[in-house]
């Protein structure tokens, strides 16, 4: 095990086994974001992005939350009447936290979601491209019940997960729903009872390790750009990513893959990964 324990206030840090864990540390507060947190969560993605050893990263909470969303003394009531120069900071960093980095993130990414997750913690969920929860797990989007609509992209995010309907049903009402009803609308990858949480991770984190890293990140890079795009760009795009993915792979996987396959019948794509 590599630790980096210590070096950030509010995130505890640890590599094991190819697996970068980044906890949310403010169990006193539900884990919820202030700017603090938001500053050392892009400080360590970025540090983990150049880190050798980690391939995978998961993001969970310490103690029973996942997130509670932002922390509301520390981003309106402390803020309110600041310039608007440090408001647009604060929502920079955010984002930057947030979403940003996670959303193209150069390695494959996990939410482990163990407790509670509220507001502004759906964007990091979202942004991450696998999650997995605790069936006992709580959602909710509770801006309305004290006057707000959801910030940042909380809405966006679940406009591209769950669907119209379910998204306004939670944005409307404030109403909570399980880790086994976010398994259900596709919120996240699946819900697993909590002491199985770590070790269903650990299993699917595994899988990710499997996999050749140049080309999990033009599969999904490739993927999320393209549902932005139209059926013609997203074709020009998707070659073009996997060109660069062939010039960029030191391993020449695809290669080995084939030859395998094809010459030496010791493997069959659809049943996992070739050897080497």
């Amino acid at each position: 095990m590599s630790s980096l324990e210590g070096r950030w206030k509010t995130l505890r840090v640890e590599i094991e086994e190819g697996i970068g864990w980044v906890a949310f540390h403010r169990p006193e507060k539900r884990n919820a974001m202030n700017p603090t947190m938001n500053v050392e969560l892009r400080d360590v993605l970025e540090v983990l992005e150049l880190e050798k050893t980690a391939k995978v990263v998961v993001l969970t909470g310490a103690g029973e939350s996942w997130s509670a969303g932002m922390d509301l003394k520390e981003y309106f009531r402390e803020v309110d009447q600041s310039p608007e120069i440090v408001i647009e900071k604060i929502r920079r960093d955010a984002s930057m936290a947030g979403w940003r980095l996670l959303r193209m993130y150069s390695k494959p990414t996990i939410a482990m979601v163990n407790g509670w997750c509220f507001g502004g913690a759906f964007c990091p969920l979202v942004a991450c491209d696998l999650a997995i929860a605790s069936e006992t797990a709580i959602f909710g989007l509770s801006e309305v019940n004290w006057g707000i609509p959801p910030g940042n992209v909380v809405s966006k995010a679940l406009a591209d997960t769950v669907g119209q309907r379910k998204a306004l049903e939670y944005i409307l009402t404030g109403d909570t729903f399980t880790g086994k009803q976010a398994a259900e609308m596709g919120l996240v990858n699946k819900a697993v009872p909590l002491e199985r949480l770590r070790d269903e991770t650990i299993a699917l984190a595994r899988k990710l390790l499997a996999k050749n890293s140049v080309v999990l990140r033009a599969a999904k890079q490739g993927f999320k750009r393209c549902r932005e795009l139209s059926w013609e760009q997203s074709e020009d795009y998707l070659y073009a990513k996997l060109d660069q993915s062939l010039l960029r792979d030191p391993e020449h996987s695809r290669d080995k893959g084939l030859s395998q396959f094809l010459d030496e019948k010791s493997f069959k794509p659809g049943l996992g990964s070739h050897g080497g």
